[in-house]
């Protein structure tokens, strides 16, 4: 799938509720974007494609060029090297998996391109790996699992089961609960990507003796999950962070998520600026809610512009200065990068209600305040 959008109306910026549009500061900015728009992660792109378009709608100065990497690596790297060497893309952005940023990040910020993830957050590119012309606008991937085990801790989960995907995401997820819970993992368990049968994993789980289950399994690997789990009979609380738990995939997971808890940097509910205008607009824009995804590339999206609306992107040094300002007004409320250009933001713990006959999530809190990752120390920008 590929199509090229040159968005050329005005009016968008008070919508965008704090995005601004070009002043003639900058030149045009050609974005590439490859993300997951087929398969069993094929929600979670669209959700990031869909949120960053409404986010630079109206926006004349930024050209966007979508293609599909399939889930895929080697799909990824190829459409990288042909955006920066034919299509001449001055940004990449897009990808929601964390082996397809190590494969594709470091090649194109080694090319001098511009990278802004709006999901994939791997700690090898938040530590030593960090770039100058990396920026990551969702979390880095331990994030929301420290705060999630920090919320346990004060919860009186004493005892716990983990289980993540075999591969960078699912293992810094695993790392970062880890890392803060204090009380006994009984299991930790690593599955293939991609997995859809978890039979052997619920025989394990019942047979373990931790009162809450805690994963982490994004996309059709969640909903699987959760949908075999709901019919075990097996009687352990659920959490994990909000990739298992976000809208589209509860749509797809009904009543069997009700009372899960997990982790966000982002819930509809918010009451920060401009949240219940993204809400309000998303909705009227696709006829569906927007999820986390969505809410990330929407960011991305008025990051992006923000910094074009400053300084010529040809111009590294100022268009980076622009992006790390973050001068805009994110959908999360709070927002700012730190050293290594990862989030410095708010992680709320939410937990599955139904609206009427929507399966959603409420916010029932902060989690951890102004958290940052662990990683920003071995940086050496």
């Amino acid at each position: 799938m590929k199509f090229t959008s040159l968005v050329m109306a005005a009016g968008f910026a008070a919508l965008a509720a704090g995005g601004v549009q070009a002043d003639g500061h900058g030149g045009k900015v050609k974005v590439g974007m490859i993300t997951t728009l087929s398969g069993g992660g094929a929600g979670l792109g669209l959700d990031v494609r869909d949120g960053f378009m409404l986010a630079v709608k109206g926006n004349e100065a930024i050209e966007l060029v979508v293609e599909d990497d399939q889930r895929k690596p080697e799909i990824a790297v190829q459409l990288a090297d042909k955006m920066i060497q034919s299509e001449k893309v001055d940004v990449l952005t897009g990808i929601i998996w964390s082996n397809l940023a190590m494969a594709v990040v470091p090649a194109a910020t080694a090319q001098g391109k511009f990278y802004l993830s709006p999901n994939a957050g791997p700690s090898a590119l938040a530590g030593k790996g960090c770039n100058p012309l990396y920026f990551n606008v969702s979390w880095q991937n331990d994030a929301f699992n420290e705060a999630a085990g920090a919320w346990s801790n004060e919860n009186g989960i004493e005892k716990v089961f983990l289980m993540a995907p075999n591969y960078p995401a699912g293992q810094d997820m695993i790392a970062g609960f880890k890392r803060t819970y204090e009380g006994t993992v009984t299991e930790e368990v690593y599955t293939k990507l991609g997995q859809t049968d978890y039979a052997a994993e619920i025989a394990q789980i019942r047979a373990s003796d931790a009162d809450t289950v805690y994963f982490f399994l994004p996309g059709g690997m969640g909903i699987s999950f959760m949908k075999q789990y709901a019919g075990s009979g097996v009687d352990k609380n659920v959490m994990g962070p909000a990739f298992s738990f976000d809208q589209g995939i509860l749509g797809a997971i009904g009543d069997a998520a009700l009372g899960v808890k997990n982790t966000s940097h982002w819930s509809k509910d918010l009451d920060v600026p401009g949240n219940a205008e993204f809400v309000e607009a998303f909705q009227a824009e696709y006829d569906r809610l927007p999820s986390l995804y969505a809410a990330q590339g929407y960011d991305t999206g008025l990051l992006l512009a923000s910094a074009a609306a400053k300084a010529d992107v040809k111009d590294a040094d100022a268009f980076r200065a622009a992006l790390a300002e973050a001068d805009f007004q994110s959908v999360r409320g709070k927002f700012s990068f730190g050293a290594n250009q990862h989030p410095v933001q708010d992680i709320y713990m939410r937990e599955v209600v139904k609206e009427g006959d929507v399966v959603t999530n409420k916010s029932l809190g902060v989690a951890a305040s102004d958290h940052t990752d662990v990683y920003g120390a071995e940086c050496s920008m």
